[in-house]
């Protein structure tokens, strides 16, 4: 479980001597809960979020213990560091949006006809309970050939979701190289 701290100030100093000290500065909220302002050490909150087996993972803060997902996070923009993190807090059975990120397997035999493999979406926006989210969109892309992609419609949802975003937008495709 991740821990983290309750920031007693939410003042910009405050801030800049936490991210100094190697804190990651993260705000959780959810409908009906109060908002938190947290710090997670940058290094623990990183690990927490690769080695996640699901779309919320557990944190405690102070003395609660809340699962969060992650909800939107600011990048510096220069070293591409992440600055800063909106938690969400998973409450079950509430139906909300979620972001489920998108991950490609395999090689599409497109590359092989001087193509380039496209991702233009990283996380795709679902509605339904926590219950029901997918930890991820798992996408195979090993028969994608030249000017082929996948599109939103082409997606399985487990059952109790719905996919917010319209049926016709591709998700990832292989083009032609320049």
């Amino acid at each position: 479980m991740l821990e983290g701290i309750v920031r007693e100030s939410i003042g910009k100093s405050n801030a800049k001597k936490l991210k100094r000290d190697g804190y990651l500065i993260a705000n959780i909220y959810a409908n009906g809960v109060e908002n938190i302002d947290a710090a997670f050490k940058r290094g623990e909150f990183a690990r927490a979020v690769r080695n996640k087996n699901t779309l919320a993972f557990p944190v405690k803060v102070g003395d609660k213990e809340l699962n969060v997902v992650v909800q939107a996070y600011q990048l510096h923009p220069v070293t591409g560091d992440v600055a800063h993190v909106d938690l969400r807090v998973a409450v079950p059975g509430q139906v909300t949006n979620f972001l489920v990120p998108v991950k490609t397997n395999g090689i599409p035999k497109g590359l092989k006809n001087k193509g380039v493999l496209i991702i233009s979406k990283k996380r795709i926006k679902v509605r339904g309970a926590i219950e029901n989210m997918p930890a991820n969109f798992d996408l195979d892309v090993s028969s994608l050939d030249r000017d082929d992609s996948i599109l939103i419609r082409d997606i399985q949802v487990p059952a109790g979701c719905r996919l917010m975003d319209r049926p016709d937008v591709a998700i990832c495709g292989v083009i032609k190289a320049k």
